[in-house]
């Protein structure tokens, strides 16, 4: 399989944002919600009218996503919180460690979130991944993590796929919706090789391709089911954290990085760039809370 390596890349929004992360398209506002995990804040982008809103959290938040009733849910440092249409905020699970922040998360086909930690030292063995649902149950789903990081599921519902990023592996499990969830039979599915980053952020478009954002790799990958590589987008700066697809029709694939640890030489860091027409997303279900 020949491999198609490309730079097709718009700056949606120039930003500086420490750590840019969590793209995720809002279908019912028709905007991108994206996060500053260290600088606490979340912004929205409306690629229709060019509109932008920046909230300030509290604490630093790793993640936001739209909520069957209205609102978001957002993974914060001390546990997950849901923020109403109105602007107030309270806790969903409350669970405060010290030295911990949350990081990625996602929203699962049975609506129930997927919710990352990791220590700020990045310590193995300091992060998990839990379930949440929407009346507030709450199952660790694994412990012993070190960055919790990208998940997504395949357009079937069948497969979930998760990183821990200091592996540098993409893993693959089977998941059953029908039992609360219950992933099974972990595997890796792609191993990034040295030199090349580390992966971040996920998303799976519709035919199944897992497209995964490196870390120090300054690109975009797409894998396809089986695990090949088919295409790169190369992009002007190196900490890629996250990817998904926007846009009414799902078509644009919008790209976070981060400005941590870099210097003026990387002018665009911290912004949010978009791929035009890179391929087709999934429609991503509300959090059912």
């Amino acid at each position: 399989m020949t491999t198609t390596y490309t730079t097709a890349y718009d700056v949606a929004v120039r930003a500086q944002a420490t750590l840019g992360e969590g793209p995720t398209w809002d279908p019912a506002a028709g905007r991108l919600l994206w996060l500053d995990i260290l600088g606490s804040r979340l912004h929205t982008y409306d690629p229709s009218t060019g509109r932008r809103t920046v909230r300030v959290t509290d604490q630093h938040v790793g993640a936001a996503k739209p909520r069957a009733g209205g609102g978001l849910v957002l993974n914060l440092r001390d546990g997950v919180a849901l923020l109403d249409e109105g602007g107030d905020l309270r806790w969903l699970h409350h669970e405060p460690v010290p030295g911990r922040r949350a990081n990625d998360a996602a929203v699962a086909p049975d609506g129930s979130l997927w919710a990352g930690t990791m220590r700020y030292d990045e310590a193995p063995g300091g992060g998990t991944l839990t379930r949440l649902t929407g009346d507030g149950v709450v199952e660790t789903v694994l412990d012993h993590v070190a960055v919790s990081n990208g998940t997504g599921w395949s357009p079937d519902g069948r497969l979930m796929y998760y990183i821990d990023s200091p592996t540098r592996r993409v893993d693959v499990f089977d998941f059953d919706c029908g039992e609360g969830g219950r992933v099974s039979g972990r595997r890796p599915f792609v191993e990034i090789e040295d030199g090349a980053g580390f992966p971040d952020g996920l998303t799976v478009d519709a035919e199944g391709c897992v497209w995964v954002a490196l870390w120090d790799g300054g690109a975009v990958r797409r894998y396809t089911p089986e695990g090949a590589l088919d295409r790169v987008i190369v992009l002007p700066t190196p900490r890629v954290t996250a990817c998904a697809f926007g846009g009414a029709d799902l078509t644009d694939l919008y790209v976070t990085t981060a400005r941590v640890g870099l210097d003026s030489t990387h002018p665009v860091a911290g912004s949010l760039l978009v791929v035009p027409s890179a391929g087709k997303g999934v429609p991503q279900p509300a959090f059912a809370g």
